[in-house]
C-alpha cells in the first residue's frame, strides 16, 4: 500500500552558489555529517561533483517531506531525513525525530513502512523520487 509520494527538481547551479555564499553554515544546517562526508569525499572529482551530489539530496528531502505530507514543517526538519547508500550503492532514507515520528503515525498498525528512493543528474538538474510504502510484516517461521 502507497502511503506517499514525492518528487523535486533542484537547479545544481542554485546549490553551487549556496556553497559559494554560505558554504559550512548551508552545509551544517541542510546535511547530516553522514551526507557531507559522501559530499566531500568525491571532491577530487571537483566541486561541480560536491554540488550535484548535494543538490541530490537536497530534491530528496523535499520529495521525502511531500511523500510525508508535512513539508518542512510540523517538526520535520531538513537534517530529520537523511540519504543513506545500502551496500549495493542503492540510495536509500533513514528518518529521525519529527520526520520518523510522521512515518510513524501514518503507518497502519500490523505493517512497516519502506522508503523507496531514485536519484538522478544531468547538469543543471538534480532530481529525486521518493514513494513511501506500507508493507505487511509476516511473522518469522518458528
Amino acid at each position: 500500500m502507497i502511503l506517499g509520494t514525492g518528487s523535486d527538481m533542484v537547479d545544481i547551479r542554485r546549490i553551487e552558489k549556496s556553497l559559494r555564499r554560505f558554504g559550512t553554515r548551508f552545509e551544517n544546517r541542510v546535511f547530516t555529517d553522514g551526507e557531507q562526508k559522501k559530499a566531500h569525499g568525491r571532491k577530487k572529482a571537483g566541486e561541480r561533483i560536491v554540488a550535484a551530489t548535494y543538490a541530490k539530496r537536497f530534491a530528496a528531502k523535499e520529495a521525502c517531506a511531500k511523500a510525508l505530507g508535512t513539508g518542512l514543517r510540523a517538526g520535520t526538519f531538513w537534517r530529520n531525513m537523511e540519504v543513506i547508500n545500502l551496500p549495493t550503492g542503492q540510495p536509500a532514507m533513514r528518518l529521525s525525530g519529527g520526520a520518523l515520528r510522521r512515518l510513524q503515525t501514518m503507518t497502519p498498525e500490523g505493517m512497516a513502512a519502506a522508503i523507496h528512493v531514485s536519484l538522478s543528474d544531468d547538469y543543471p538538474l538534480a532530481s529525486a523520487q521518493v514513494i513511501i510504502e506500507a508493507v505487511v510484516i509476516t511473522p518469522s517461521p518458528s
